[in-house]
């Protein structure tokens, strides 16, 4: 399933009526609506998901890995984000889940919370040994890694080298699982339930290893029905005292898919937890502006309050709070693990990333830097022109990209409605 790269986010042609809603939302200016129609600008979309949440036509689709695709291989296992514990009711324990994750078609569930709270350990040793340069920003989302390779990579020094919990599962499962099982590592599929569609893109175009070592990610919108029926189903008991009797949920690694997760354990370091999408670029503003120095850690997630407000998921980002602060609160916050040097092996022999992130380069006007520098001066031109009201109903989010669409060829003056149709 990891065929090369290919961006998460599709518009659906048959639902879409040109509203301009996620253009509007969208972040990076990656959109335009042209004939009616939404239209994706590849190079421009970090898959962050943001048009998802606000398109009130259901029109734009996530492309993640589907049941048919789970057929390919004789063994399944998945990997659950432990945001997955809060889109059940109050009464369901995180056990339950897992065990009906099971019933649900999987051979085999792993538990990530534990592993969270080793991150947070790596986290802390790693700060300790590299005091500069600050602040240091996770890499846990891959949304944020994306945009700031984008559109601020200058910052890229600044990303933390670790892998997240995911793929450092992932990786321990192959390392392990096929000599236990006799069977070929082709024919074991490691699956991430995800609440976001950036998940699939970094496991089809990951940007620090050659290969993930995951096969997919499902979205919590499609592995949620049959796993509510699962936990319907009156024969659990039997299977989940024997299929889970050792599992230990951590709480810190439970709060990771809250906002300020990661930081919640980097008790001796000055941190900083940002959710949003707006918030966070206006964050990363001030970081390359050299403000926030005085930081050890920016923890930076896109969706709102964290993973829990993922646009993949199911239930209420609010009510899901709630449910992951009660776990949260029964598990307690005290180390699952007994030793912190555990943390420091974990990080020497696991995390690290294979190569580093290299800074993207901003898209050319063209490849001639004469000719470049000469539409650069045209686009000014005519975004002086223009109205400046940002409306949208030219196709493209603000007037500036308009002007710049213009000089590429992907639009023309008239499209502006308060310009009539003036030449430029």
């Amino acid at each position: 399933m990891t065929e090369g790269f290919r961006h998460a986010i599709a518009i659906n042609a048959d639902k879409c009526v040109g509203c301009v809603r996620c253009m509007t939302a969208c972040p990076t200016r990656a959109i335009r609506v042209r004939e009616g129609q939404a239209r994706v600008l590849n190079h421009l979309c970090i898959d962050c998901g943001e048009c998802i949440r606000f398109c009130p036509y259901n029109a734009i689709d996530s492309r993640t890995t589907s049941f048919s695709d789970m057929n390919a291989f004789k063994y399944k296992v998945a990997i659950p984000a432990t945001v997955l514990y809060g889109q059940f009711g109050n009464a369901v324990m995180p056990n339950e889940i897992l065990a009906a994750l099971r019933r649900a078609g999987f051979d085999y569930v792993y538990e990530l919370s534990t592993l969270c709270e080793l991150h947070t350990g790596a986290f802390d040793e790693y700060l300790v040994q590299h005091p500069r340069p600050r602040p240091l920003i996770s890499t846990t989302c891959p949304v944020v890694v994306r945009l700031i390779q984008r559109s601020y990579p200058s910052l890229v020094e600044l990303l933390v080298p670790m892998e997240p919990p995911r793929e450092v599962a992932a990786k321990i499962l192959r390392s392990t699982l096929p000599s236990s099982l006799n069977l070929k590592p082709e024919e074991i599929g490691i699956i991430h339930i995800t609440p976001c569609p950036a998940k699939i893109v970094s496991i089809n175009d990951p940007l620090t290893m050659h290969r993930s070592n995951l096969d997919g990610a499902i979205s919590i919108r499609d592995i949620f029905p049959p796993t509510l029926r699962a936990l319907r189903q009156n024969e659990r008991d039997a299977i989940m005292h024997h299929l889970f009797p050792e599992t230990v949920i951590s709480g810190l690694g439970i709060g990771w898919s809250l906002s300020g997760g990661e930081t919640r354990g980097l008790r001796d370091h000055r941190t900083v937890a940002v959710s949003g999408v707006r918030d966070t670029i206006h964050v990363l503003d001030q970081v390359e502006a050299g403000l926030l120095k005085d930081l050890d850690f920016l923890e930076c997630m896109v969706c709102p309050d964290g993973c829990v407000g993922g646009p993949l998921a199911v239930e209420n980002r609010f009510v899901a709070k709630s449910r992951i602060l009660r776990l949260i609160n029964l598990a307690g916050e005290k180390s699952a693990h007994a030793r912190p040097e555990d943390s420091i092996q974990f990080h020497k022999n696991f995390l690290s990333f294979q190569q580093p992130i290299p800074p993207a380069q901003p898209p050319l006007l063209d490849s001639d830097p004469v000719k470049a520098i000469q539409m650069a001066a045209q686009r000014d031109e005519i975004s002086r022109r223009l109205p400046r009201k940002d409306c949208g109903a030219c196709g493209a989010p603000d007037c500036r990209t308009l002007a710049e669409d213009i000089v590429r060829g992907w639009a023309r003056f008239e499209d502006c409605p308060f310009m009539g149709k003036e030449a430029p």
